[in-house]
């Protein structure tokens, strides 16, 4: 490619940050749920690039076309593939998307096409913007709006912004992303601000792992949660880790006496059909992934970005451990704790409107 960047370029990145600041200087965007993706056009050559700078072309061939078709000759983007499905982005179409059939990953993208929404300028004929501030890039990339891809919404109001973190959340989107006006694009660099929906929910430990590299026994890799759907029925939920090395050698102790070999929600003829368990194959994993059983008794509150997976749904992201929670009956933890956020149209996100749906 004779573009005055090439692949791989490693995207700029984000650090978390608890809250919106209420002072200005900052470019607000969406955060939008998907996978991220650079795109490098030289006439009739085009690469999707992932954010661990691997090519995304055989799992988005629709995208290949389209974007060929439509960008300038000569450009770099940097910006978020996603997939929508029912109104709203759906993170598990997407997945579905990285695939080994090539036929499979073919029809998915008849069925379900992706959409690529992009969020900065990084290039543009013989010309790099990495050490134009943001303001100037995102001015470039509203120039180029008559292009068939979706430019992201963006915002110097703070309370704009907060008001787009509650909101937009009901189409699926997962927060809001800060740039500093005055700042380049630093490839590898956490320069920008990602504000993220956390909540707490008290789940069901009903499983471990062995922390990976230890013996069996001696330290906790990760803790399984369960959460009861309407008809009391424990489903695999996801898991809690990141533990200090003394925590997860502690913990090992801790929970030795909850090791059960006896009869478990989530084993042999107790298994409920379309009830979620761990260790299943998936395409991913041919086989099982080792867990232990440990007896349902105890309740941990954790924190949680959001969920996916429709019903019974599940944690998107590992979550946090909290704190044990003595006080709760494991037989309460269910579902209805989830929050829901209200139903937002997708299509007014894209367009930068407000407009909540039904």
């Amino acid at each position: 490619m004779a573009l005055p960047l090439t692949p791989p370029v490693t995207p700029m990145l984000a650090k978390a940050v608890a809250s919106i600041p209420g002072s200005g200087g900052l470019l607000f965007e969406p955060k939008w749920d998907g996978y991220r993706c650079l795109v490098f056009r030289d006439g009739d050559e085009l690469t999707l690039q992932s954010r661990s700078g691997k090519p995304l072309n055989r799992y988005f061939p629709e995208m290949v076309v389209s974007l060929t078709s439509t960008l300038p000759d000569r450009i770099v983007l940097d910006g978020e593939l996603v997939v929508a499905r029912d109104g709203r982005l759906d993170f598990d179409a997407l997945s579905e998307r990285v695939h080994p059939a090539e036929s499979r990953v073919r029809l998915l993208a008849e069925q379900i096409p992706a959409s690529f929404v992009a969020f900065d300028l990084l290039a543009l004929g013989d010309d790099s913007f990495l050490d134009e501030p943001t303001a100037s890039r995102r001015d470039r990339l509203i120039a180029l709006a008559s292009a068939d891809v979706h430019i992201t919404p963006a915002t110097t109001d703070p309370e704009t912004a907060k008001h787009w973190f509650t909101l937009f959340e009901g189409a699926g989107l997962d927060g809001v992303i800060g740039k500093p006006l005055d700042a380049g694009y630093s490839p590898g660099k956490r320069i920008m601000f990602k504000y993220k929906h956390s909540r707490t929910a008290d789940c069901v430990l009903a499983g471990l792992r062995w922390h990976v590299g230890g013996a069996p026994g001696e330290a906790v890799g990760s803790l399984l949660l369960g959460l009861h759907d309407e008809a009391g029925v424990l489903h695999h939920v996801g898991v809690v880790g990141s533990f200090p090395a003394a925590r997860r050698r502690a913990l090992a102790t801790e929970l030795a006496p909850l090791i059960t070999g006896g009869r478990h929600p989530w084993l042999g003829e107790s298994v409920r059909e379309e009830q979620r368990v761990p260790g299943a194959p998936t395409r991913w994993r041919a086989g099982e992934h080792a867990w232990i059983p440990l007896r349902p008794e105890r309740v941990v509150e954790v924190a949680y970005e959001h969920t996916e997976g429709g019903h019974p749904a599940r944690f998107r992201h590992t979550a946090r451990f909290g704190r044990w929670r003595p006080d709760r009956d494991p037989d309460s933890c269910g579902y209805a704790q989830l929050e829901e956020p209200a139903r937002y149209d997708l299509d007014a996100v894209f367009r930068g409107e407000v407009r909540r749906t039904r």
